[in-house]
């Protein structure tokens, strides 16, 4: 469907809805008042880099506190293992076996493609992208204002967004520079500071305030999709990767320097949360407001930092780059008073593809969702009603070698190829993956391998070395 036609059938099926108007316990009749949705995502935070997911040395009050005050998933899953992949599944609603953009050198969004952002602006609210965005280069069709968002500040390319102290940001589709030094930016997309001025994670927390009072200051209800870069490190930087202003509580630890600078950007990004949550109740619209919380894959092992010093991937195995749950099983939170219970926890397994239609359902769009997308609504779970679950959860990954994994219920499989054997995990007895028990269930062994076998369109992409990403 054409991108206008699409937008105008979405506005006039948000009039038309009443069925989420009573579900949410709003009025029958006179103007519903929809809910402000923000979703902060965090970059390559590990499942269990927080406080409320088990971690005991890094500090993360704020965000624990959003579990406290809201529900916690223990089984929530990322798009994919890695930055763009993933970010592209959140924002269209389909799994990399279906989505655009199945791999972190993939191709920009094009006009056709729907986001999340349009499902909501065509529902009357005001969108905007604060962040890292990754899925279209400037002068693409795939920029964040040419996919439904009012606004944009940040950084457009993910390998650009390895900087925490570039020579500019984007706002818009314009060039805001900054007033550091970067002698090699354009040559290696990212690039080293030599004179370090100003730190970007700050100006992005910074603006997401200024968009929050812009949207409590409108008519509209407002979408925030606040993509942080932290805790992902600069690459560029090879072991002094882990780029923060200073060390905060941990400047005296006895831990390599990587592990103060990792720690250290997690509270920082934490306190900015705290801010952001302390504004919500500042303008009179906490009750109003629907905020998650995420992370876009497993932790890295870059910069310097290694996953296994703070146990950030917890009980999982592996980390990012791996389709083990350690990779793709993330922390996530969510926040509404009034509508989700305090303290409820979720074993619910759903994934980013999940997060289009159970906003548009909020939001009263669900009649202008696009069809055939891999996503479903997980607002009843929300609610603490009856959810459906899925039969199945689809991911791909094609970095060092194409590997394909699927949740079906208690399993978790991985094939490393067409026609390769599949491992086979039992989760509910080994949440860790230790143990392959494909031998003794040769019949659902057979079912998820037909089901991988059908879970994908395309071609199989061409092979791949690492890159980071």
């Amino acid at each position: 469907m054409d991108r206008r036609r699409f937008l105008k059938s979405a506005s006039a099926a948000a009039a038309a809805l009443v069925g989420p108007r009573a579900m949410l316990g709003e009025p029958a009749s006179g103007k519903p008042r929809k809910p402000n949705i923000i979703f902060i995502l965090a970059d390559d935070l590990g499942y269990g880099d927080l406080g409320c997911y088990g971690q005991k040395r890094i500090r993360t009050p704020n965000i624990d506190a959003l579990a406290a005050e809201g529900m916690r998933f223990t089984d929530a899953y990322a798009g994919s293992t890695v930055c763009a992949p993933s970010r592209c599944c959140l924002m269209t609603g389909y799994h990399t076996g279906h989505a655009r953009i199945r791999g972190n050198g993939g191709p920009n969004l094009r006009g056709q493609d729907v986001t999340v952002a349009e499902v909501l602006k065509g529902a009357g609210y005001a969108t905007a992208l604060v962040g890292k965005w990754g899925l279209g280069e400037a002068g693409s069709e795939g920029v964040p204002t040419r996919q439904g968002f009012d606004t944009f500040y940040g950084y457009l390319n993910q390998h650009h967004a390895h900087n925490y102290y570039p020579t500019f940001l984007w706002r818009n589709e314009e060039k805001v520079a900054l007033p550091n030094v970067v002698p090699n930016e354009d040559r290696a997309g990212g690039g080293c500071a030599t004179v370090r001025k100003a730190y970007s994670h700050d100006l992005l927390m910074d603006e997401a305030l200024k968009s929050v009072e812009r949207g409590a200051r409108g008519d509209e209800p407002f979408f925030l999709y606040l993509a942080l870069t932290i805790p992902h490190a600069n690459n560029e930087a090879g072991a002094k990767g882990m780029e923060v202003p200073d060390l905060g509580p941990y400047a005296r630890e006895d831990w390599p320097e990587p592990e103060k600078g990792k720690a250290a950007m997690i509270t920082r990004m934490d306190g900015g949360v705290g801010r952001l949550m302390a504004l919500l109740k500042k303008l009179g619209i906490d009750g109003d407001t629907l905020v998650f919380f995420s992370s876009d894959n497993g932790p890295h092992r870059e910069g310097g930092a290694n996953p296994a010093f703070f146990g950030s991937s917890g009980r999982l195995s592996g980390f990012k780059r791996s389709l083990h749950d350690g990779g793709i099983r993330v922390p996530m939170v969510a926040r509404w008073p009034g509508h989700v219970r305090a303290g409820a926890v979720s074993d619910l397994a759903w994934a980013f593809w999940d997060f289009l239609p159970t906003a548009a359902e909020i939001a009263g769009a669900a009649a202008g969702v696009p069809k055939g997308l891999d996503g479903m609504s997980v607002l009843p779970a929300l609610l603490g009603r009856r959810q459906a679950a899925h039969e199945q959860l689809y991911w791909e990954f094609s970095e060092g070698g194409f590997v394909q994994a699927m949740r079906m219920g208690r399993w978790k499989a991985i094939r490393r190829g067409p026609g390769a054997a599949v491992q086979l995990y039992d989760l509910d007895t080994d949440v860790g993956e230790a143990k392959d028990v494909a031998a003794g269930h040769a019949d659902v062994v057979k079912r998820i391998a037909a089901a991988l076998d059908a879970a994908r369109t395309g071609p199989l992409p061409a092979q791949r070395t690492k890159n980071r990403r």
